[in-house]
């Protein structure tokens, strides 16, 4: 007997449970026999500290039919055009380089890393062949309010509120998608004698019955560790930081200007994030446990923040870097806190819902006899993204050349980096990142220009045969000039990061 996959049941709410009900809800509207219900905890408060983004975001929210001017008006939102690093390569004041958005200039004809390189200039690497660092500094934003909703001069993500784009995401879902709110607690997960989930039972609804499960619980994992046995894989033995201090800071005034980028400012132990909404900043020290206090971590961050955090009380949230072994068991999928947990050094988090919830809905399952096959393909994908996530994370502590505190010493030790990402930076010594076997599938997170952008800002050196260039030299300095020019031109052209932001919540984008 063929069993049907049609009612489909995410348990936990926060960003990762409505972004999944709102992704599959979009991508089966209309079919008439196919339910998709959300099941939260009305006791359960949700973490709320994921607030930055990737570029997908713009396309999983059109995909849902959100307003981008609904969006900005009720999640706090601004944009963000990439993050900028500083302290990390020497620990000096004025050291620092952008991860910025926007690939490099002719990027796929050209591989310009070589030819920056060889011609051994004064300008950065994301200056020569990209315009958003300098945008960026200039406290820009990357489009005008005569682009429409989701359009881009200058490509961008989101830093937002997310205690306010849950909700958002949630009233969007059952107002628009059709999804089923069901408010109550879980407290039971009843098996079927194949190992599957047949329902929850709830204190207030009684049992929900489905066909598949999302595990969308945090990290208290209630469907797939708890009913499935799931175990996690731990990686703090690569990535050191444990625990976080969040501060939400104030503006000084109404109109104070709003960084388009997220901050990233190394510390003795960890890094501090400064992450930019339109009514404050978030803050945060990410940091090792086992090379700070809690009490001198807090004190680097109130030193960061300065004047403004005082009278302002700190939450600590605890850190378990890695994911499970297994994503999809049985007829049960993790997504977001429940599948696992990384440092937010890249914004990691929310992409990786999107993800999820993007092969969920676009592969499902038309019946359960053929559910193990599409579970394994989300499995392998997913677990080489995660991989892929945890050397990129690493990439950015191996490269310093801080020696001044033993975080930093014990980062670069070779016992500590994975193999993969030991043999990549073997082969970078002589051959730039390219267009080579290293970034060859469509699973891949980051670009092979992000591995450029961190490498570059941080000092690596490989070694160029300038001889070799020459074929493409008439290209590349083609793509430099006119990355000069793009440079010149959006400079000229582009608002001030919070004059657009005003206009939006007072006038609104064009719709797409």
């Amino acid at each position: 007997m063929v069993n049907p996959v049609r009612n489909i049941v995410i348990v936990g709410g926060g960003t990762a449970g409505w972004l999944t009900a709102g992704v599959i809800a979009a991508r089966h509207q209309g079919r008439a026999d196919f339910t998709v219900t959300l099941v939260e905890s009305p006791n359960v408060p949700i973490i709320g500290v994921g607030e930055g983004t990737w570029p997908t975001l713009r396309t999983t929210l059109s995909r849902m039919g959100v307003s981008e001017t609904d969006f900005f008006r009720e999640c706090d939102a601004a944009f963000k055009q990439g993050a900028r690093f500083a302290r990390w390569t020497t620990g000096a004041p004025h050291d620092g380089y952008y991860h910025p958005l926007m690939l490099p200039q002719s990027f796929g004809q050209v591989n310009l890393a070589p030819h920056w390189l060889a011609a051994d200039g004064d300008d950065s690497f994301c200056d020569s062949v990209c315009s958003q660092g300098r945008i960026c500094d200039d406290g820009l934003a990357p489009k005008t309010i005569a682009t429409a909703e989701y359009d881009a001069l200058a490509n961008y993500a989101y830093h937002l509120d997310a205690g306010k784009f849950a909700p958002f995401l949630q009233r969007h879902c059952c107002e628009k998608l059709g999804v089923r709110h069901v408010l109550a607690d879980v407290e039971q997960v009843l098996m079927r004698d194949n190992g599957d989930i047949r329902a929850i039972r709830t204190t207030q609804a009684g049992e929900v019955e489905g066909d598949l499960f999302v595990d969308c619980t945090g990290f208290r994992a209630l469907l797939i560790e708890g009913a499935m046995g799931v175990p996690f894989r731990d990686c703090n033995d690569i990535l050191f930081c444990d625990t976080a201090l969040a501060i939400q800071v104030p503006y000084d005034a109404p109109d104070s200007p709003i960084a388009s980028h997220t901050i990233s400012t190394a510390q003795s132990a960890g890094w501090i994030w400064d992450i930019g909404v339109q009514s404050r900043r978030g803050t945060g020290h990410v940091y090792s446990s086992s090379h700070i206090s809690d009490e001198e971590a807090e004190r680097e961050l109130r030193a960061y923040i300065g004047p403004a955090a005082d009278g302002l009380s700190a939450r600590k949230i605890k850190i378990r870097s890695g994911h499970r072994e297994t994503f999809w068991k049985g007829n049960c999928v993790a997504v977001g806190l429940a599948a696992g947990f990384l440092e937010p050094l890249e914004a990691s988090a929310i992409v990786l819902i999107e993800l999820s919830a993007k092969i969920i809905a676009e592969q499902m399952p038309a019946n359960r006899e053929v559910m193990d096959i599409v579970a394994r393909r989300f499995n392998a994908t997913t677990d080489y993204r995660w991989g892929r996530i945890v050397d990129f994370l690493k990439l950015h502590y191996v490269l310093t050349q801080r020696t001044d505190s033993d975080f930093w010493r014990d980062n670069v030790r070779a016992q500590s980096i994975p193999d993969r990402l030991q043999d990549l930076l073997l082969l970078w010594k002589y051959q730039p990142p390219g267009f080579h076997e290293e970034f060859d599938r469509v699973e891949e997170v980051f670009p092979v220009a992000s591995y450029q952008y961190v490498l570059y800002g941080m000092g690596f050196r490989t070694e160029v045969d300038r001889g070799a260039l020459t074929r493409d030299a008439a290209l590349a300095s083609r793509a430099m000039r006119e990355n000069a020019a793009l440079t010149a031109k959006l400079r000229a052209g582009l608002p001030r990061h919070r004059d657009l932001i005003d206009k939006i919540v007072s006038h609104g984008l064009q719709p797409v």
